[in-house]
């Protein structure tokens, strides 16, 4: 299992782990020691040979009114420590041959007890480790630094690892000691910028923190760990022992991943934010947790038909307004609903139920609160320090320093993390064009060209590339998403084709071109067809996901239904015609949670969706249509298998403005799949509408948005139509069709 203590490395120190050096004890050294000014702890602490035989043994307890040194081995005592200074450093000199194995006994208000010296360890990461954490290509960042519980001299404990170069000291503070600075300050291993320490007898469940003093010697407000595996509740902030997530057996390895071309297979996402899907109002409006979503949500996702889910960022984050996006702890999934295990089963039910789940994975900026990232050793360690590169107006957070290699490698290794470790399917990655773009919402003098004089970031753009390529070839099956509202090209083609290696993008343009048009009255659409019709001019540019995301109900935007025209019966059918239309559209479909049931209140974070809807009649008929698209989207090739090859595509009708009708067919990699799509968006039902299609044969009304059973008129075909051989638009069969008002209708040949 990932969190059974390992044995650490029994590496050297800068000079010896055997023979540390020395310091002597100047008042000078004892004033910067006992005051947590000291850099070198280890130059002061522990076991120091004095002379050919003859051993002093130090340590700083300030606690402590009585110190012994005993043996280690039959817990003898070796000698009695001398308080030396009144701040609680104690010296105590012993006659060894070799450096003495030994523990200290200390006695408090608190009683006595035994404890093993951290100062009386040797380094416990080699070099080579060290050397890792510049390595994007590698999942070492979280292997190497963080808090990971290990074997170290044969005695168990944590070993604590932190990039901090710059910083004057470093110490780990906790529940462990007092939360006192002085007690384990940690050693600098030049070259890596990393200081770590391994502390013995703590254990998993015990809160801690870096206690950090700048280059200047101030000190820093107390900063969690950057790789933690686990954190408080907000709005406390401390990080928790946990070591990587220890998981009980899961799921069959991959049960929730691609096995062939994801291009080729139907993607159909619920994007959910999980703290205000569902609420507890009879218990303080409280939040479920993970596994009781396990147990609600997932089994409802997958009643819909839905193939995947994707979870607003669950990454430890400090504000719930931010919706995940300001995190903190990237490495810890949010303890406002569970433990790392308790999120681990949640993601197991999900695979068990043939669910894939996604992640919204945040590279492109991070919030400064006091205790995260943000100036992390008194300096812009992270960030960039020119607000014209580190700081995102927007958002009012820090972006982060792509060109530093250990930024990219420990973003890389967060990746991977999450794949590997959680076993999630994919990753949604946040805000692409924010980190392509150098000027990105900025105006003239406000950000510095590249070296070349542009505008894109090529840091950025490098450790994109190379994140895709780390995660694609260490963790088989899974895909990533770009939310990239621009026209950069090849975001979602091969690095080695010169794209950036996503797997697909969000296609944005579609998202706000059909719903300005959905949103003009019927009467007015025949001037604005373009805006129906213009993204499949661009649809196989990339290959898309069509999303209706969080974002377009959020922020006096309104729901989706309340941005529907006309009257009531009016706005459910134009939903309802809306939906079908994105299903039969080419390209993978997401929609944010509570539209497929027609929430009418706008989203709030803090509040559950309006499950009550459901008790009408209306609010039902969306629900089941979007399962039943769905389940259609799946079952039939020719609406998934080409949805990012321009051969699965074909207009029949695409010019029909004063109607306001488009027709096209969807096909399969074989001659027999074929889909006819037709949607009118117009409230006139428009009886013996001739569309021409290549074949003979029945075609059967798969999906007819108008059924009674969905709340519309049941205006249709009666189960579907056979073809008549009769020429129309350059084919030489046709069907008759009935179209419903305000309504889309999918039909399939039968063979």
């Amino acid at each position: 299992m990932a969190d059974k203590k390992r044995k650490a490395p029994m590496a050297k120190t800068e000079t010896s782990a055997a023979a540390p050096k020395r310091e002597s004890l100047s008042a000078e050294a004892i004033d910067a020691l006992v005051h947590a000014r000291h850099g070198d702890p280890f130059a002061l602490l522990g076991p120091h040979q004095v002379a050919a035989g003859a051993w002093e043994i130090r340590a700083l307890l300030p606690e402590a009114s009585r110190v012994t040194a005993v043996s280690a081995v039959d817990g003898s005592d070796l000698a009695a420590m001398k308080r030396v200074h009144p701040a609680g450093l104690f010296i105590a000199e012993i006659a060894a041959s070799d450096r003495p194995h030994y523990r200290l006994r200390a006695e408090t208000a608190h009683g006595s007890a035994v404890i093993a010296d951290p100062y009386s360890f040797g380094a416990a990461l080699t070099d080579e480790e060290l050397r890792s954490i510049q390595d994007v290509g590698t999942d070492s960042p979280f292997h190497v630094l963080g808090a990971h519980p290990v074997i170290h001299g044969g005695v168990e404990g944590f070993r604590f690892a932190v990039w901090a170069p710059n910083a004057q000291r470093v110490s780990v503070v906790g529940d462990f000691n007092e939360w006192d600075g002085r007690r384990h300050p940690m050693r600098l291993r030049h070259g890596a910028g990393v200081w770590e320490l391994f502390l013995p007898g703590i254990h998993k469940g015990q809160r801690y923190k870096y206690e950090i003093r700048t280059p200047g010697g101030t000190l820093l407000p107390l900063k969690a760990d950057p790789i933690a595996f686990a954190a408080e509740h907000p709005p406390a902030t401390a990080s928790i022992l946990h070591g990587l997530p220890d998981f009980p057996p899961l799921a069959e390895p991959g049960s929730g991943r691609f096995h062939t071309d994801p291009r080729s297979e139907p993607i159909a996402i619920y994007e959910c934010h999980l703290g205000s899907w569902m609420r507890v109002p009879e218990e303080g409006n409280r939040y479920l947790t993970y596994r009781e979503l396990a147990a609600r949500l997932i089994p409802y996702v997958a009643q819909l038909g839905f193939t995947h889910i994707e979870l607003l960022p669950i990454t430890e984050h400090p504000f719930d307004g931010s919706w995940g996006y300001q995190p903190v702890s990237l490495f810890a999934p949010t303890s406002r609903f569970g433990t790392p295990e308790d999120f681990a089963e949640f993601v197991d039910t999900a695979h068990r139920a043939g669910l894939g789940v996604i992640l919204d994975w945040v590279p492109g900026h991070f919030p400064q609160d006091p205790h995260g990232l943000a100036s992390f050793d008194g300096t812009h360690l992270y960030e960039h320090a020119d607000p014209r590169q580190g700081y995102h107006h927007d958002w009012g957070t820090a972006i982060y320093n792509f060109g530093r290699a250990e930024v990219a490698a420990m973003l890389a290794s967060n990746a991977r993390f999450w794949l590997e470790h959680y076993r999630l399917d994919g990753l949604r990655v946040d805000a692409v064009a924010s980190m392509l773009y150098l000027d990105y919402s900025r105006q003239p003098g406000e950000w510095i060209p590249n070296r070349y004089g542009g505008n894109a970031n090529l840091e950025a753009i490098d450790f994109l590339k190379r994140t895709n390529e780390a995660v694609y070839g260490n963790a088989p099956g899974i895909v990533t998403i770009a939310e990239e509202s621009t026209a950069w090209g090849g975001v979602s083609h091969p690095t080695y084709a010169g794209g950036l290696g996503f797997g697909f993008k969000w296609n944005m343009g579609w998202m706000h071109d059909t719903l300005r048009y959905m949103q003009y009255d019927p009467i007015h659409r025949r001037h604005h067809h373009n805006d129906l019709t213009f993204g499949l001019l661009y649809a196989f540019s990339e290959n898309f996901v069509l999303p209706l995301s969080h974002d377009e109900v959020v922020h006096g935007k309104g729901s989706l239904i309340g941005r529907m025209p006309g009257d009531r019966w009016q706005r459910f059918a134009n939903l309802r015609a809306y939906f079908g239309f994105m299903w039969g559209h080419p390209g993978k479909k997401l929609l944010f949670m509570g539209g497929e049931f027609a929430q009418e209140n706008e989203w709030h974070h803090d509040h559950s969706l309006d499950w009550h809807l459901l008790d009408q009649r209306e609010h039902l008929g969306v629900q089941m249509l979007v399962g039943d698209l769905n389940r259609l989207y799946r079952a039939v090739p020719a609406l998934h298998a080409r949805d990012c090859e321009p051969g699965g595509f074909q207009w029949v009708i695409g010019n029909d403005v004063e109607s306001s009708v488009v027709a096209w067919f969807r096909r399969g990699h074989r001659d027999t799949d074929l889909a006819l799509v037709v949607s009118n968006f117009t409230p006139v039902p428009r009886t013996g509408y001739r569309i021409g299609v290549p074949a003979p044969g029945f075609w059967r009304e798969a999906i007819n948005t108008d059924a009674a059973v969905y709340g519309g008129g049941n205006v249709g075909n009666l189960g579907g139509v056979e073809a008549e051989p009769i020429e129309s638009h350059g084919h030489p069969w046709s069907v008759r069709l009935t179209l419903p008002p305000l309504a889309t209708l999918i039909l399939e040949r039968m063979e």
